[in-house]
């Protein structure tokens, strides 16, 4: 198989882990403690490709995620929409972050990943969440650096194939 559609794939197949991999059910202890993998993964392909990264791509993995999870259509789109659009506008300068910086700019994106979800579960006529409801956004930022040098190094391994 040729190295770009090896490529292709790598990035498809993750990003449909992602979305699959967000439906796994947890018991009802751990399921605060679930981060939010589409915006991981959407993350780290925002900062090592920005070019295969688009609002709309995010978008359309969104309605994917809303469809699979039983939310309100396009709530999960224009979470991921406006993470990417930050990601994005920010790459540069994220890029070339030490990882606890870049640990610390992922919690910043997950926590106004949830701000968006609570101002959206509010307009939805939603009661407020629990306190345990903010731990996956530390999570997420827990396993980021884990989550950014596997990816890297399968990257790294695929291209040198």
């Amino acid at each position: 198989m040729s190295r770009p559609r090896v490529s292709l794939l790598w990035f498809v197949g993750t990003l449909v882990f992602a979305v699959l991999s967000m439906l796994i059910p947890l018991p009802a202890p751990l399921q605060p403690f679930k981060p939010y993998w589409p915006a991981l993964f959407l993350l780290y392909w925002a900062l090592e490709s920005g070019d295969r990264v688009t609002l709309g791509l995010a978008f359309v993995i969104g309605l994917c995620a809303d469809l699979l999870d039983g939310v309100l259509l396009g709530e999960q789109a224009m979470r991921l929409c406006a993470m990417v659009f930050i990601v994005l506008r920010f790459r540069s300068r994220l890029r070339f972050f030490p990882m606890w910086q870049q640990t610390l700019a992922v919690l910043a994106l997950l926590l106004n990943d949830r701000v968006l979800l609570l101002i959206v579960r509010t307009f939805a006529g939603d009661a407020l969440p629990p306190a345990t409801w903010w731990i996956s956004p530390f999570v997420g930022a827990a396993l980021w650096p884990f989550l950014f040098l596997l990816m890297d190094d399968l990257r790294m391994r695929l291209r040198l194939q």
